[in-house]
């Protein structure tokens, strides 16, 4: 069974090139809340502060808050790309993440020559490689220019292709940034039903945006990051009743089946 569990976990940043007294003492007097030292004096942000939390199977998660809060920060620590300053991470289950569109990409190859070069590095048989990339393929829709190099592709052909190569395999914890909203209308509802289609089948789901309607439909409970720290943690619904505006949180309650 998937879990993943976030016990105090905490990151900083250091600050190159401050050495400058003046310099530090303008900072950490500016925005003391999130600058701070480390134990050997010198400046860091202070990106996340004691977050904590557990998910577990079928949990379908979502972060929210202003630009600057933390939320993508801590898909990153989610995902191994950060190790925590303090706290610990742990975890059980496959994990896929959705943070870059060009994560995992080679950008000179072709669509076809990326897929096949994804399935070698997830150690897939050869009627695997097949089935991953018929899927690929399938859900992309990119067709003749699965033969192009990636580097001519559009941004939203990009996504298209970073996405169907993440979720042609159910992973058991997927991290979702919300570069995944660059795609069109039709994409979207292809993806809509690919994610909810893999959560479905007990899979953990960790999604950042900026779009309420779209974590309303997709998640479950939210997270409220403000300055690296959790303001709140809840059912959707009452965590956006506390962190929208009351008419936007009214508009959202209308667009609710």
């Amino acid at each position: 069974m998937a879990y993943l569990k976030a016990s105090d976990i905490s990151i900083d940043f250091p600050l190159y090139h401050t050495e400058n007294r003046s310099l530090k003492k303008a900072l950490l007097g500016q925005v003391s809340s999130r600058f701070g030292v480390d134990k050997k004096s010198r400046p860091v942000v202070q990106a996340l502060r004691d977050v904590s939390f557990s998910l577990k199977t079928g949990d379908r998660l979502g972060l929210v808050g202003s630009n600057g809060s933390g939320k993508t920060t801590l898909l990153r620590t989610l995902s191994g790309i950060y190790q925590p300053t303090a706290g610990t991470l742990s975890m059980e289950g496959k994990l896929i993440s959705l943070l870059d569109p060009q994560q995992g990409m080679n950008m000179e190859l072709t669509g076809y020559e990326n897929i096949r070069l994804r399935s070698y590095y997830l150690g897939l048989s050869k009627s695997e490689s097949q089935m991953f990339e018929e899927d690929v393929v399938g859900f992309t829709e990119l067709n003749e220019f699965l033969d192009i190099p990636v580097r001519n592709y559009s941004s939203g052909m990009i996504v298209r292709l970073a996405f169907g190569m993440a979720t042609a395999f159910s992973p058991e914890i997927l991290l979702m940034d919300e570069w995944i909203l660059a795609g069109d209308a039709a994409f979207m509802a292809k993806a809509k039903k690919r994610v909810e289609g893999m959560v479905q089948h007990a899979d953990i789901l960790v999604l950042a945006s900026h779009s309420p309607s779209i974590l309303a439909e997709w998640t479950n409970r939210l997270i409220w990051l403000d300055g690296g720290r959790i303001v709140a943690d809840g059912p959707a619904m009452e965590v956006f009743e506390s962190y929208l505006p009351s008419q936007d949180f009214q508009q959202l309650l209308k667009t609710r089946p």
